[in-house]
C-alpha cells in the first residue's frame, strides 16, 4: 500500500493554476521575522486545494495563512529539463515562483521536499523519460538531474528546508540493491547544498508506520513496532532533521488505540531535530478504514503528547478536504488508472470540510498551535 498520493496531484495542479505572466512580481523575501527563527514548531499543510481552481487555490493558501505558518511544497523531478545542469527557466521553476509568490503574500515559508519516485506507488520512480527508461540511482542522468534540480531550488528559493526524497524506506523495502546508490546520491546532493548555504537543513523523509513494522498488512520484515533504524541511521550524520509521514488508520482501528509509546522511541533514538512532514487521519470512514471527528482529535493530541515542543515542524496533510472523486477522475484522465481510486481513501483528511465547515480537530490544531 501506498500512503502518500498527493505529490503527482500537486504538481498536475501547480501546471494548471499557473497563475504568473511576464510581469509577474518577484518571489517576496523571506520575512524579516521568520518563524524558523523562534523556538516555537512550525506549523503548517499542503498547498492542495479542494478543487482545480484559483479560486479554491487562494482559499486555501488564505486558510493556512490563519492557521498555519508554513505550506510543505513537494515536487516531481522534471528529468528532461535538468539532466544537462541547473535551469532556472525551467516551467516547473515558473510555476513555483508564482506559487511563492502568492504564499509569501501570505507570509507562509516553504518547506521543499522533492520526490524522485512515484507518489501513486513507490516502487517506480516518477515518469522517467525515454532516455532514462529503465534507469535507477545508479543511472547517471537520473542522478545529475536530481542534483541539478535540487541546486536549482536552492538558488532560487533560499529554503531553510529541503527534503531530498519521500518516505524513502518504501523504496528501500521494494529495491534494497538500490538503496545504497540512492543513499550515495543524497550524500554527494547535501555537501553540494552546504557547500552553497551551510544553514540550510537537509533531510530525507520516513513512513513511520511501515518503519515501525506496524502496518497489519504489509510486508511486515521485522518484529512489529520495532523500528528499521538502520533505515534513517544509514543517513548519519548528513541528516539535519528526521521527518516521518504517518497515517495511522492504516494501523489502528481508532485512534485512541495508538500506544502512548508509538512515536517516541525516536526521542530516545536521536537529538537531532524531529518533524511531522505529512500526516492524518480521516474524520469519517472511507474503504476499509475507520475515521470518525474524534480520532482526528485523538491523533492531534497523540503526536502532541507524545513528541510535542520536540518538533521542528508539523504538516498535516491537508487544511480542507478534497473533492476526490474529482481528483480520481483527473488521475484516470492522465493514465494513472490503475492507482487512481487510492487518492478517496483520503478524502476525508482535511480538517475543514470542501466548503470550509471546521470539523471539531480544527480547534485542537488551533489550540496546539496557539498554547
Amino acid at each position: 500500500m501506498n500512503k502518500n498520493i498527493f505529490l503527482p496531484i500537486i504538481a498536475l495542479l501547480l501546471a494548471m493554476l499557473a497563475c504568473g505572466d511576464a510581469d509577474t512580481p518577484s518571489v517576496p523575501p523571506t520575512p524579516t521575522v521568520s518563524v524558523f527563527d523562534s523556538a516555537d514548531t512550525a506549523y503548517g499543510f499542503f498547498p492542495s486545494p479542494p478543487e482545480f481552481s484559483i479560486d479554491s487555490l487562494i482559499a486555501t493558501l488564505d486558510g493556512i495563512s490563519e492557521h498555519g505558518d508554513v505550506i510543505l511544497v513537494q515536487r516531481a523531478i522534471p528529468w528532461v529539463d535538468f539532466i544537462d545542469g541547473t535551469n532556472a527557466n525551467a516551467p516547473d521553476i515558473k510555476e513555483l515562483r508564482d506559487l511563492m509568490t502568492l504564499a509569501g503574500q501570505r507570509n507562509l515559508e516553504p518547506i521543499f521536499v522533492i520526490d524522485p519516485l512515484n507518489g501513486l506507488d513507490r516502487r517506480q520512480f516518477s515518469a522517467l523519460p525515454l532516455k532514462l527508461e529503465g534507469g535507477d540511482f545508479s543511472t547517471s542522468g537520473v542522478r545529475a538531474a536530481f542534483k541539478n534540480y535540487a541546486i536549482t531550488l536552492m538558488q532560487e528559493f533560499h529554503p531553510r528546508y529541503i527534503g531530498l526524497a519521500s518516505e524513502i524506506n518504501t523504496y528501500a523495502d521494494a529495491h534494497p540493491d538500490d538503496f545504497s546508490n540512492f543513499v550515495s546520491l543524497y550524500q554527494e546532493t547535501y555537501a553540494a547544498i552546504k557547500d552553497a548555504s551551510p544553514e540550510t537543513q537537509v533531510f530525507v523523509t520516513f513512513q513511520w508506520d511501515d518503519l515501525n513494522n506496524a502496518i497489519p498488512f504489509d510486508n511486515i520484515d521485522g518484529e512489529p513496532f520495532h523500528p528499521k533504524w538502520e533505515q534513517i541511521e544509514i543517513f548519519e550524520p548528513q541528516l539535519d532533521v528526521w521527518a516521518i509521514s504517518s497515517y495511522p488508520f492504516v494501523v489502528f482501528e481508532r485512534a485512541a488505540d495508538i500506544p502512548a509509546d508509538y512515536y517516541t522511541p525516536l526521542l530516545s533514538r536521536t537529538d537531532k531535530p524531529i518533524a511531522v512532514a505529512e500526516g492524518g487521519v480521516n474524520s469519517r470512514p472511507i474503504g476499509q478504514f475507520p475515521g470518525t471527528p474524534q480520532d482526528q482529535i485523538d491523533h492531534l493530541n497523540a503526536i502532541n503528547d507524545q513528541l510535542g515542543d520536540k518538533l521542528e515542524f508539523w504538516i498535516q496533510l491537508v487544511l480542507f478536504d478534497i473533492n476526490a472523486e474529482f481528483y480520481r477522475d483527473f488521475l484516470r484522465e492522465n493514465g494513472m488508472e490503475t492507482t487512481a481510486d487510492t487518492i478517496l481513501w483520503f478524502g476525508a483528511i482535511g480538517l475543514l470540510e470542501s466548503d470550509g465547515t471546521p470539523k471539531p480537530a480544527l480547534e485542537t490544531w488551533d489550540n496546539i498551535r496557539n498554547k
